[in-house]
């Protein structure tokens, strides 16, 4: 069974460095963070530029790479060689006799993008057997609440778990995403070390690429007018209409679960530790009762569905499509 890609960081700080660190699974975060730990730790027994390669799967023969990684380095005490895209290699078996008998001298890291099939084969039951396979799982729930506490307090800041959830509420659970986002918090906050949620509102309000507080309170009012002038000052400063539509896509699944919580006549303190999501994001939904109704809910779930589609099939400028989409979404 592969090893988590987590547990690679505790074994450096060890002092403990292997020959080969095959890294794979659908978190690339995970993947790139982890390159840059292991590529940091080998370059301290680096001292020539020659002794540190980068290939990519579509370019070379892996016969040729495990060549190189087998020829001693030029001055260094140890030799670096990053192999990206590795599904992409067709003579893949290859490396099952270098793993048996890896050169002590070089570090080999190989980058496979997505998940391996769950009967290993050829190379893989090798390099698993040996524990140099690594696999980057998403992290999902209370481990992606964690992950975000944890990188907080790596910059000397407190994140709770409901501002955490909150933040995830409204950014998704792309650890890129969610990195950013807290970059700029720290920024915001300055000496002070504890981010609360009027810390986050306070961040969406006066950023004005991330002004996704002001356009969700105008949908749920259906304000056409005031809807399309955020979203353009959105698309204006660089946001994504597919990260928008995500977004969306992510409110209103919310929303819709919500109506039915309350139907049940579930309490909303209840309701929001059911949906695990903060108990203001869980209020802000609620409030759609007003403006939509379970007609509303389908018409806008199709809305969404026709732009994301148009999104990846046709040419249509964003803009265009931004407008068709709302103006679809607020129609009776």
């Amino acid at each position: 069974m592969s090893l988590s890609i987590l547990s690679i960081k505790d074994e450096i700080k060890k002092g403990e460095i292997k020959p080969i660190y095959f890294l794979c699974g659908e978190d690339g975060y995970s993947i790139h963070s982890t390159l840059n730990i292991i590529t940091e730790s080998v370059d301290k027994q680096i001292t020539s530029e020659f002794d540190k390669e980068i290939f990519h799967g579509k370019e070379v023969r892996l016969q040729n790479i495990l060549s190189n990684a087998s020829t001693f380095p030029f001055g260094s005490q140890k030799k670096l060689i990053i192999l990206k895209e590795f599904e992409e290699i067709k003579d893949k078996k290859e490396l099952k006799n270098y793993a048996a008998s890896p050169s002590e001298f070089t570090v080999l890291i190989i980058i496979h993008n997505g998940k391996l099939p769950k009967k290993l084969t050829e190379p893989f039951k090798t390099l698993d057997k040996l524990n140099y396979l690594y696999e980057a799982k998403v992290l999902k729930g209370k481990y992606l609440l964690s992950w975000l506490s944890s990188f907080a307090a790596s910059k000397n800041k407190i994140l709770s778990n409901a501002s955490a959830q909150l933040l995830v509420d409204l950014v998704g659970e792309n650890r890129e995403m969610l990195e950013a986002q807290l970059e700029k918090i720290f920024t915001y906050l300055g000496e002070r070390t504890e981010i609360t949620f009027e810390d986050i509102k306070k961040l969406a309000i006066s950023l004005k690429e991330f002004s996704i507080f002001d356009l969700q309170d105008a949908i749920a009012k259906k304000d056409s007018s005031k809807t399309l002038k955020i979203a353009f000052n959105m698309l204006d400063n660089g946001k994504e209409l597919t990260e928008i539509l995500n977004y969306f896509t992510r409110y209103f699944l919310t929303v819709s679960r919500v109506f039915e919580l309350d139907r049940d006549k579930i309490p909303q303190g209840e309701g929001a530790k059911i949906l695990g999501i903060h108990p203001f994001y869980y209020t802000k939904c609620r409030e759609l009762r007003r403006s939509y109704t379970d007609k509303d809910l389908l018409n806008v779930s199709r809305a969404l569905l026709k732009t994301d589609i148009a999104i990846k099939t046709t040419n249509t400028d964003k803009k265009t499509l931004t407008t068709i989409l709302f103006a679809e979404m607020f129609q009776s």
